[in-house]
Parts: structure tokens; C-alpha cells; sequence
């Protein structure tokens, strides 16, 4: 019965001519409905593999990748799917000169910050210090159309769910790429001694996160800060030698369905997190136990001392 009915649409579609296919029918499509769509049949197949058609899905979905030309549909399988954390971080075999961010932060739907950045990956100074890609200069904002108007418990709940992100980085080299975004929020805090709001995107790869910061400031909630952070479950940042390895892994891992990525990453964060405070109590204990046994022995030291003192009168 199902193969009847698969050959009697694409009987049907094969009736359709091929300019309404292409022009009124594959260009309404987002790039997961046109993937699917290209598996129903060799036309269909033959005319969704059209890489006009896929350059045109990424730039609409990430405009900031407007310039990206190689095997656009490539790409945005790379881009869309979920990344997989499941596998092992393995060394870098072919370090990269250069690492390319493509970062679109939307409001409402509403672009308001769409750049592209190129980071230099062979200094020192970039192997050996915390990486931190840093988006927006210190001295200028970005103005939104976001009014903060009166503060209360649900502006953090409407900003998670009216702001999203998407932070590409691209191999250039091996051409490969990877969203360490969210897409929406993990958390939304205000900072109440400054007013500033912090959003944050994140990844958990492994035993680490990729935190992406978006940081308000003022009543008209302009962006003074987007940045991206590779951090351990200590709280430390990893230098930029140790986050390339982490990024080509999940650039070259595997890949789940990109549908489940604001719930898979919100899950992951709030795992990591959740280990994050055990191993902090944990240290703490540790901490603590180690006080003790110094003041216990400094009390028994100082006891001995004491009983040697008065035996030698």
C-alpha cells in the first residue's frame, strides 16, 4: 500500500513542469523541508541539489554568510544539525591559520547584528590565552529595538524566548563548519548594580560549553557585548590551542537532527551546570576537610609542645 501510494505521488509530481517545480513550488521552502522533500523521488532529488537554490536557503537563514559560496548545501547541513558530543576530542592533526565566525543575533525575528569575524590561529598569544572572540569594539554599541520599559521576572522570560543566535565557526581550510549557538537562550540574568542584562547561548562539547555572551546595557537595551568563551566544568577558560582541538571535533563529529537543538542544548547546559555545583560542593568539602586536619594537627603540635615544655621542668 505505501509504495503504491509513493509511486502514485510521484507519478503526479512527475505531470508538474519543472519551472513551476523550481520556481513557484522549492524557492517557499526552508532548507529542512527542501532536504526531506529531495528524497521522495530522482527528480525531485535532481532538482533540489540545485546550489542556487541551497546559497539562497543559508543566506535568508544566516545572512551574515552572504559571502560563503562553496557547496552551499553542504554547508547548511553542516550549520543546521545539531552537534554531537557523544564522540572522543582528538589532537589537532592540520591546525588551521585562521578561524572564521559568521554570528547573526535576531529580535523578534528582526535582524539586529549580522558579522563576520577572522580570527588569526597561529600566534602565540592566541595558543596560550584564553579564547575570547569578542564581536562588538568596547567603545561602540549596537542599538536594538528592544524597550526594557519596567523590569519584572517575565522580561527575562520574553527575552528568552524573543532573542535568537546563531554563531558559525568555519574551517577554512577542510571547509567544514559548525553552530555553537543554542539558538535561544540557557539562561537570561540582570546584573543589578549596573542594569545590564547578560544572555546566554551555549554548547556543552564533552566535558566543556561553548558560552556565547550577549551583554544589554541602558533603557533602549543596546548590545555592547557578544563574545564566545570555550570554559571547563572548573570555571576556568580553555587557551585557544585547546579550543581548536575542541572545535574541529565537533566540526569533523557526528551530527543529530538540528529540530531538537534548543531543547537538546537546554537539557545539556542544565546537566553541565548541575555537575558544575557537585564538583564545586565536592572541592569544598575537600577544602574543608583539609582545614580541619590543619588545624587538628596545629592543635597537637602545639599540645606537644606544650606537654614536652612542662615534662622538661
Amino acid at each position: 500500500m505505501a509504495d503504491s501510494s509513493s509511486s502514485t505521488v510521484t507519478d503526479l509530481i512527475s505531470t508538474v513542469h519543472q519551472d513551476i517545480i523550481e520556481v513557484h513550488i522549492l524557492t517557499r521552502l526552508d532548507g529542512p523541508t527542501l532536504a526531506s522533500l529531495s528524497c521522495a523521488s530522482t527528480l525531485l532529488h535532481k532538482l533540489a541539489s540545485n546550489e542556487l537554490l541551497w546559497s539562497k536557503i543559508c543566506r535568508s537563514t544566516w545572512p551574515s554568510t552572504a559571502t560563503i559560496s562553496d557547496d552551499p548545501r553542504s554547508f547548511f547541513s553542516d550549520v543546521y544539525s545539531v552537534l554531537d558530543t557523544g564522540g572522543s576530542v582528538s589532537d589537532l592533526d592540520h591546525p588551521f591559520p585562521e578561524l572564521i565566525s559568521a554570528v547573526d543575533l535576531h529580535y523578534r525575528g528582526k535582524l539586529i547584528l549580522s558579522r563576520i569575524v577572522k580570527t588569526e590561529t597561529t600566534t602565540a598569544w592566541f595558543l596560550s590565552s584564553p579564547l575570547s572572540i569578542d564581536l562588538v569594539d568596547a567603545k561602540d554599541t549596537v542599538e536594538t529595538p528592544i524597550k526594557r520599559g519596567r523590569w519584572t521576572e517575565d522580561t527575562c522570560r520574553d527575552l528568552e524566548q524573543d532573542l535568537t543566535l546563531s554563531w558559525i565557526v568555519i574551517d577554512p581550510v577542510v571547509k567544514r563548519a559548525a553552530n555553537l549557538s543554542s539558538h535561544r537562550p540557557v539562561s537570561v540574568q540582570r546584573n543589578w548594580l549596573s542594569g545590564e542584562v547578560e544572555a546566554k547561548f551555549a554548547t556543552v562539547v564533552g566535558s566543556v560549553e561553548c558560552v556565547i555572551t550577549v551583554v544589554t546595557c541602558g533603557e533602549e537595551m543596546h548590545v555592547k557585548e557578544v563574545s564566545l568563551k570555550v570554559e571547563e566544568m572548573e570555571g576556568t577558560s580553555l587557551n585557544g590551542k585547546d579550543s581548536l582541538v575542541i572545535l574541529r571535533s565537533v566540526m569533523e563529529g557526528k551530527r543529530g537532527n538540528g529540530r531538537r537543538r534548543e531543547a537538546e542544548s537546554k537539557w545539556r547546559h542544565e546537566e553541565f551546570m548541575e555537575k558544575k555545583r557537585e564538583l564545586k560542593e565536592k572541592k569544598m568539602r575537600v577544602e574543608w576537610v583539609f582545614d580541619i586536619l590543619t588545624v587538628a594537627v596545629g592543635v597537637l603540635g602545639f599540645g606537644t609542645l606544650v606537654g614536652f615544655c612542662l615534662w622538661s621542668r
